[in-house]
């Protein structure tokens, strides 16, 4: 299990694939990545990821598996499950989703039936594809309503018009959470709502389960929710996979909806990867990586507030701020994107609420400060790089101007390594 012998038999035999590799360390290396839904993961998850498990079958669960072979197996998808039901106070925990769009997509066959509504937040308002857009194929299957928030008032979620649209359609079920909303959210006032028509409340925590899981950020469980999704690459560190979260009673459900409901074996590379980013989020040091990301995050959005750009919702609770560039730039999100990779920042072009323009032409970008965060980084260096994003994008035609940026990102870079690398 040596990282670099492993890479120096893929240099041998696959020179294209392993130049491609080195060649993304070194892009992350001297880069800042702002995109609020990446992050460096821990070498120990590396080690896990790219470990002998991955040889290994593994359907059904602990003590119930279909093949021979499983003592160890069984043993970090058991340490997984109670790593991830003390670090986020849940009854139950499946630790087997492939991703963030399979998590949902198990929860909503769990307990929906083609047709069923389910209520979730707009897509130009901060929602996920998987939380009903038309082009998904949950939105074909299931009757998504949306609520959207109210622009004009920083983005405030509109509860009267979500309880007037909850009583006309008494869906099963009421999802909260997003992909580009930067506030933080009124759980209590969700599940008030739901409890009127007994429906069921479901929080797709996707990018802040790390900020929960470091008590940066408030818990949806802890307001009496039925059910929450996490991914576990974003703030917290892990590989790319998801967890669902729930209430014991809503358990068999839930592991049946995973598996065989939805997916065949488990990845138990990825879930021993799982067990040891959980394991890192529940030491003491991760609650304060957690508030060091809500505290740069807020320092970028300053930035920005402090030489009139316009931000979505005019701030940030949480890791990502939204800009509307056509505003402050009177440049697409696209262009604005393109610009920033010339200077080595990455983000990425995102649509506005109501965004007049198509999510490939869209009129915003979005960014966040958890990989920064992760580097070391820290409000000296957030207000660097929100002066550097401002000064790129109003001299985005200039070439000189943007090659001396660069230089200087590049400059910081050195002196933040990348975990791992």
């Amino acid at each position: 299990m040596n990282y670099q012998n492993n890479l120096s038999q893929l240099e041998s035999h696959d020179p294209e694939i392993f130049a491609a590799i080195i060649g993304e360390e070194q892009r992350e290396q001297k880069g800042i990545e702002l995109i609020p839904s990446e992050n460096y993961t821990w070498p120990e998850v590396f080690a896990a990821n790219g470990s002998i498990f991955t040889n290994k079958y593994s359907e059904g669960y602990p003590g119930r598996r279909y093949y021979g072979g499983q003592e160890f197996t069984d043993r970090i998808e058991t340490l997984a499950i109670e790593r991830a039901k003390r670090l986020f106070r849940a009854e139950h925990a499946n630790v087997q989703a492939l991703s963030g769009s399979p998590m949902n997509q198990a929860v909503y066959l769990a307990f929906c039936q083609p047709g069923d509504t389910i209520l979730g937040m707009d897509l130009s308002h901060g929602g996920h594809l998987t939380h009903g857009a038309p082009v998904s194929h949950m939105g074909a299957i299931f009757n998504f309503v949306r609520y959207k928030t109210i622009p004009e008032e920083n983005g405030r979620i509109d509860f009267e018009e979500l309880r007037r649209v909850t009583l006309e359609t008494k869906p099963k079920i009421i999802l909260c959470g997003y992909t580009s909303y930067p506030r933080d959210l009124d759980y209590a006032e969700f599940k008030k709502i739901a409890d009127e028509v007994g429906a069921l409340t479901m929080a797709d925590m996707s990018h802040i389960g790390g900020l929960i899981a470091g008590d940066a950020m408030k818990n949806p469980l802890d307001f009496g929710f039925d059910i929450m999704t996490t991914t576990t690459h974003k703030s917290l560190r892990g590989p790319r996979a998801g967890l669902i979260l729930c209430k014991e009673k809503y358990a068999k459900q839930i592991d049946k909806s995973v598996f065989p409901g939805l997916q065949g074996g488990p990845h138990m590379h990825t879930i021993a990867a799982i067990a040891v980013a959980l394991g890192k989020a529940l030491q003491p040091e991760f609650k304060n990586y957690a508030k060091q990301i809500l505290i740069n995050a807020k320092t970028l959005a300053q930035v920005f507030l402090d030489n009139n750009i316009k931000l979505i919702t005019n701030g940030t609770d949480n890791h990502m701020l939204v800009v509307n560039t056509i505003q402050s730039f009177n440049l697409g999100g696209t262009e604005a994107e393109k610009t920033l990779d010339k200077i080595s920042i990455t983000v990425n072009k995102q649509i506005i609420p109501d965004d007049p323009n198509p999510p490939l032409r869209p009129s915003g970008i979005r960014l966040g400060a958890p990989a920064a965060t992760t580097r070391g980084m820290k409000e000296v260096e957030m207000q660097k790089i929100a002066h550097w994003i401002i000064e790129a994008l109003k001299n985005h035609a200039d070439d000189s101007a943007l090659a001396q940026i660069q230089s200087e990102v590049e400059a910081l870079c050195s002196q933040f390594p990348v975990p791992g690398i």
